[in-house]
């Protein structure tokens, strides 16, 4: 992620939101970053997350989301100096569904790992996530096929990693769990693979 050079004071969403330009930025503490496209093997296990997400919460309060949505963390809609666009996010509070942007933190998060997102800024970003309220939050690093999972507990974020996932309970929402490796399969990844490279 690239930061540019600011112009002003800090940028707000509602300066982001009259930026015309087939670029693609995210606001963290109101400065802005150009994100990277994507690469297919990132498209290949976001999109297959997310229509299982899709499949399990059809009909219940909670709705899934896939990038790009822009979502005002702090929850000060054209105020809020960071805005984000997680690459699958769970809105379980629908009071916090606007037409252009979802006022305030998911509940749930999911952000696929890539060379272009393990900047420093990225970090940062995951702890604007936890700072803001996100319930709980997964990281899935296709490079070494795991799943880390920040969950919310007694007012702190416990860690845990996971080493070739297959089906990964969500702990916030009932009755839900993620088939990763379907996911990293989705994208011709398997675990035989990575016990090769290892030989």
């Amino acid at each position: 992620m690239e930061a540019l050079k600011l112009e002003q004071n800090p940028y707000t969403y509602a300066d982001y939101a009259k930026w015309e330009t087939n670029e693609r930025y995210e606001l963290v503490d109101g400065v802005p970053y150009m994100m990277a496209a994507p690469t297919t093997e990132h498209q290949d296990i976001t999109g297959d997350v997310f229509h299982q997400l899709k499949n399990i919460l059809s009909g219940k309060p909670c709705k899934p989301y896939i990038s790009p949505v822009d979502v005002c963390l702090s929850g000060k809609r054209e105020n809020d100096k960071t805005v984000v666009q997680p690459d699958i996010l769970v809105v379980c509070d629908r009071s916090k569904i606007e037409k252009n942007f979802i006022n305030g933190a998911p509940e749930f998060v999911i952000e696929v790992l890539s060379p272009s997102n393990r900047s420093e800024v990225f970090v940062l970003k995951l702890k604007r996530y936890l700072m803001f309220g996100v319930k709980e939050l997964w990281t899935i690093d296709p490079s070494d096929k795991s799943v880390s999972i920040f969950l919310l507990k007694n007012n702190k974020f416990e860690m845990t990693n996971i080493q070739n996932p297959i089906n990964v309970p969500v702990s916030i929402l009932d009755n839900c769990e993620i088939n990763v490796q379907a996911a990293f399969a989705a994208a011709n990844i398997t675990y035989a693979d990575m016990d090769e490279e290892k030989n």
